[in-house]
């Protein structure tokens, strides 16, 4: 497979993109690529999970939401290493669903999550099925007049809260990504999707307003290391 090239969008003089609004365009592995790419952009997406997702702080947000044999789900969850960690790393019983529309992925995930293939927009679940909601690294994929109904869903699915861990678009990480993910990943799908995810990342503003468009004005954002944002909204 040709290595896809890097869309740069909009540049500043210098060759460095423009922030200022969020991109538009969508990454290669929503849509249909050979499962051999697939696989690898997987695999190059736990590494970045693993390094620099800031899923320990996912776990602390998550943590005093959970209650002793507690239901967590994740949605958008991919091949289900961050499901995996929130459920192992608290060090009780958790049940753990995974949602992702792609059963590929799924197919990737480890056995402690029940992975289930479905629509972020339809989740096959009652009302208040499980304690808390998770999306790690999903909304970015949607745009901003999206996140609204987006954000209904999960709550409605939710009891307890919603905690969200996704990008915080800037300079510094899209320079870093440009500079370092061609050297570490497996595939150039991953290179140019990790460069189009910065630019369609939000901005801290924008998050909240998102959650607000769903009803969720309590909303905490807290930045994390490094350049996440961390947003948890309580449901009761």
């Amino acid at each position: 497979m040709t290595r896809p090239r890097a869309d740069l969008g909009p540049s500043l003089p210098g060759l460095l993109p423009d922030l200022r609004e969020r991109a538009t365009e969508p990454e290669l592995l929503d849509a249909e690529l050979p499962a051999s790419e697939v696989r690898k952009s997987l695999a190059d997406l736990r590494l970045v999970n693993r390094w620099l997702s800031g899923r320990r702080g996912l776990l602390r947000a998550v943590a005093p939401h959970l209650p002793e044999r507690g239901r967590l789900i994740d949605v958008g969850c991919g091949s289900g290493d961050v499901a995996a960690y929130l459920s192992t790393g608290l060090g009780r019983p958790v049940f753990t669903v995974g949602v992702d529309v792609k059963p590929l992925h799924l197919r990737e995930a480890p056995p402690v999550v029940r992975c289930v293939a479905a629509d972020a927009w339809r989740l096959p679940f009652r009302d208040a099925s499980f304690d808390v909601v998770t999306a790690s690294l999903f909304l970015h994929h949607f745009d901003e007049a999206e996140l609204g109904p987006l954000l209904r869903e999960l709550a409605r699915v939710g009891r307890r809260a919603i905690v969200v861990s996704d990008l915080e678009r800037a300079l510094v990480p899209f320079v870093f990504a440009r500079l370092v993910f061609p050297l570490v990943f497996k595939t150039g799908v991953s290179v140019h999707d990790g460069l189009v995810s910065i630019r369609r990342a939000f901005r801290e503003a924008e998050l909240r307003a998102g959650f607000a468009a769903a009803g969720l004005g309590g909303v905490a954002i807290r930045r994390q290391f490094p350049y996440r944002l961390l947003a948890v909204a309580a449901l009761s």
